[in-house]
């Protein structure tokens, strides 16, 4: 039982985590397309938000899991599967803290300059062309770790 209730933690955790990812970036980019400054500093804010509330705790959950998984079905940190899952892991952990980062700056530097009846300074849009391209190998790394969750046994046995 214990199997399964961590089994169980570990995917929902790993749904949100991929599931708000693809979402925080599909609006964010939307918004950022539309050129409506108003929906980009709300969306903006709304990403921070987003991260804060699920992504971090997702980020904690993910490894606290995946441990104790590990440990009952006696996987070492020598099988290759488990091995490239954490590689992965932490380089798609790598991406994220400078995305966060930028995040925080965009959100800042959006508001600012709404509140200000300014438009959006190139800082803004040179902070979105840096986060996407954190966020692509972040993204990859998932399918990868996500991929690597489901066909462990295939892939090495």
């Amino acid at each position: 039982m214990m199997y399964l209730s961590l089994k169980l933690i570990h995917i929902l955790s790993a749904i949100v985590l991929f599931g708000l990812g693809s979402g925080t970036v599909f609006y964010k980019v939307m918004a950022d397309k539309s050129g409506d400054h108003a929906a980009i500093a709300t969306t903006s804010k709304h990403v921070v938000l987003a991260d804060w509330w699920f992504t971090t705790p997702t980020v904690i959950i993910q490894p606290l899991t995946g441990v104790l998984l590990a440990d009952q079905l006696s996987a070492s940190f020598g099988d290759g599967w488990l091995w490239w899952t954490l590689l992965l892991y932490l380089i798609t952990g790598l991406c994220w803290l400078p995305v966060v980062i930028l995040q925080i700056r965009m959100r800042d530097i959006a508001a600012e300059s709404l509140a200000q009846g300014r438009p959006l300074p190139y800082l803004y849009h040179y902070y979105s062309k840096i986060w996407l391209c954190l966020g692509l190998p972040a993204f990859f790394g998932m399918i990868g770790i996500t991929t690597l969750m489901v066909f462990h046994n295939s892939l090495w046995s």
